[in-house]
C-alpha cells in the first residue's frame, strides 16, 4: 500500500467512503439551514455558500474530482457564478426602477415595506450564497484538476 498513490489509497478506504457518504447530505442540509435562517440569526449567504461548497469539496476529495464533475459539471459552476451575481445586482436594479435607491429593499413592495425588506434580504442572500458556493467550487476544480508536472 505504501507504493500506491494517495489518490488510490483514499478511494480504497471503506470507512472514509461510508462516513463521507453519510455526512455530506447533513452538511448540505446545514448549509440550507444557515441560508434560510441567516436573517434571523448568525449566518447568511456567504456562510451558507462556503458550507455548501465545503460539503461538495469533501465529496470530491473522497470520491474523486471526476465523480464530483459528473454530479456538478463545470458549466453549472460557471452559470452559478453569473446567476448569483445577476440576482444580487438585479435586486438593486429592480429597487431603483421601483423608485428607491440601489438595494433599497423597502421599495420592492410599496404597500408593505417590511415585506419588501424580507424579500430583498432573501434574494440578495440567495444570490450571495449561489455565487460563493460556485466560486469556491470553481477554485477547487481549478486546483484539483492540475497535474503535478
Amino acid at each position: 500500500m505504501s507504493g500506491t498513490p494517495l489518490k488510490m489509497r483514499v478511494r480504497e478506504t471503506v470507512i472514509l467512503r461510508v462516513v463521507g457518504k453519510s455526512v455530506v447530505p447533513f452538511i448540505l442540509l446545514f448549509a440550507l439551514y444557515v441560508q434560510f435562517h441567516g436573517d434571523y440569526g448568525p449566518g447568511g449567504g456567504f456562510q451558507a455558500g462556503v458550507i455548501f461548497a465545503a460539503g461538495l469539496i469533501l465529496h470530491g476529495l473522497i470520491f474523486g474530482l471526476d465523480d464530483l464533475e459528473r454530479a456538478i459539471p463545470p458549466i453549472v459552476i460557471e452559470v452559478g457564478i453569473a446567476l448569483g451575481t445577476l440576482i444580487y445586482g438585479g435586486v438593486g436594479v429592480v429597487s431603483m426602477l421601483m423608485g428607491g435607491a440601489f438595494l433599497d429593499y423597502g421599495a420592492l413592495n410599496h404597500h408593505d415595506p417590511v415585506h419588501g425588506q424580507h424579500l430583498g434580504i432573501f434574494l440578495v442572500e440567495a444570490g450571495v450564497g449561489i455565487t460563493v458556493a460556485s466560486v469556491m467550487l470553481a477554485i477547487f476544480y481549478a486546483f484539483a484538476g492540475r497535474s503535478r508536472d
